[in-house]
């Protein structure tokens, strides 16, 4: 059965293994995970760097956050027009 990390743990160790103090074996030996899994958490980390400094990534989220809020109203105001159509359909014996 596969491990899961968390994102805290994954980048706990992905930090530890840039600041070269300890070998790749020697890390994970310390977190008992696979290097393989160490040097791939390393490489999101260096390629996502730029993005942790971006105005982008709030945009974004804001952006996303007013699509969700639209999203919900529209299903919201679906179940209502559902609910009106069984009812007519009830009443007019279709179901």
């Amino acid at each position: 059965m596969r491990r899961k990390y968390d994102d805290n743990f994954k980048s706990k160790v992905a930090i530890e293994a840039m600041q070269n103090t300890m070998t790749l074996a020697e890390l994970a030996s310390k977190y008992k995970v696979h290097p393989n899994m160490i040097t791939q958490w390393k490489k999101h980390l260096l390629d996502h760097a730029p993005e942790i400094f971006s105005k982008k990534k709030d945009e974004d989220l804001s952006a996303r956050e007013d699509k969700e809020k639209e999203l919900y109203a529209e299903i919201g105001k679906l179940k209502v027009e559902l609910e009106i159509v069984k009812k007519n359909a009830k009443r007019l014996g279709v179901l």
